[in-house]
């Protein structure tokens, strides 16, 4: 019976050592368990407490169990229970993988707190400010007054995109399971995002240079969710490629790519600034996550444009990928199926 259940099963004897054990259960406290005593087979302070109270009074218990699997992180929620073994009862061990539980817990933690720091210093700068105006030095000062409103401005400007963008992630990850089907041409949308984004581009000094197929390269997408990461990807270049005095934006025609095992459209943005150690890249997109935090808030950054990139381009089933070194700039490949 303990063999044919799938989850890990553990058989303590009322002599404490260890009677059965599945195969599950193997791989997580060794092959040679089986005649050994609980202790040196499991070794955690809190599971093994739990085992020898379960032991002495019969009562069931739950506690936890860390471990590795595979190279990662691994935890199980176990329940302890009295069985009955012959003459004295022995103990059961089932083992739960409560591990994505675990993760989404954090996550959401760390989400919390992410946000609730992001919205605290701007909510602290207007607070004050507020209170030198009404009742500080600044009440009857005009000018003192003006540079605080501004200020003020600021402020809530950046709480304002930080909440757009807190909405905006929200949608996209309500609809990531429906893969949309409107076909939408790459080509007009790339030319009609730059048009909206030309005045910001020369004002940051930095020349556009394209290289765009003559003919529509069209792709089964979202429009406004592909807008959106056009936008993202072009204005990050701006900001931070401004040392560079150039973005490059490309697109290729369809073709059979081999990773995508499909024909394939490739969009590429690329700054020529400062870029940025190679490290950072497997958590760029993830919520919050930024290279240079002070640099990226000053230039208005939430931390959240490349997280709703990742989202947005997993809808479309397609992949992103970033270059990056420092004093070399960064290029952000985005890949769509055709």
């Amino acid at each position: 019976m303990v063999d044919a259940l799938p989850q890990p099963l553990v058989v303590i004897g009322h002599d404490e050592r260890i009677l059965n054990l599945n195969d599950p259960a193997r791989k997580l406290v060794g092959a040679n368990a089986v005649d050994r005593h609980f202790i040196t087979a499991l070794r955690q302070p809190a599971l093994l407490d739990a085992v020898e109270a379960t032991l002495r009074d019969g009562k069931a218990r739950e506690t936890t169990y860390l471990t590795r699997v595979d190279g990662q992180d691994a935890t199980y929620a176990v329940r302890c229970a009295s069985v009955d073994s012959g003459e004295r009862h022995g103990v059961m061990l089932s083992f739960e993988d409560v591990t994505q539980m675990e993760s989404a817990g954090q996550m959401r933690r760390d989400f919390v707190a992410n946000v609730s720091h992001e919205l605290k210093t701007p909510l602290t700068a207007l607070l004050g400010f507020i209170e030198t105006i009404l009742h500080g030095p600044a009440r009857d000062d005009a000018v003192a007054r003006d540079r605080f409103l501004r200020i003020m401005e600021s402020e809530a400007e950046r709480m304002n995109r930080l909440v757009g963008d807190l909405l905006s992630l929200n949608r996209v990850e309500a609809t990531e399971r429906m893969r949309p089907t409107t076909r939408v041409d790459l080509t007009a949308l790339v030319q009609s995002v730059l048009g909206g984004l030309k005045g910001i581009a020369e004002d940051a000094g930095l020349e556009v240079e394209t290289d765009l197929p003559k003919v529509p390269v069209v792709v089964p997408g979202d429009e406004d969710q592909l807008r959106q990461v056009l936008t993202n990807l072009i204005e990050n270049a701006i900001k931070y490629g401004a040392e560079g005095e150039r973005i490059a934006i490309s697109l290729t025609a369809a073709a059979y790519h081999p990773r995508m095992r499909c024909d394939t459209v490739e969009l590429s943005v690329q700054d020529f600034g400062a870029g940025f150690d190679p490290v950072h890249i497997p958590r760029l997109t993830e919520r919050f996550y930024r290279v240079d935090s002070h640099r990226s808030r000053e230039r208005g950054g939430t931390g959240l444009g490349l997280a709703i990139v990742k989202h947005i381009v997993g809808r479309h089933r397609g992949r992103i990928q970033i270059d990056a070194a420092p004093g070399q700039g960064a290029t952000f490949r985005v890949l769509l199926p055709a």
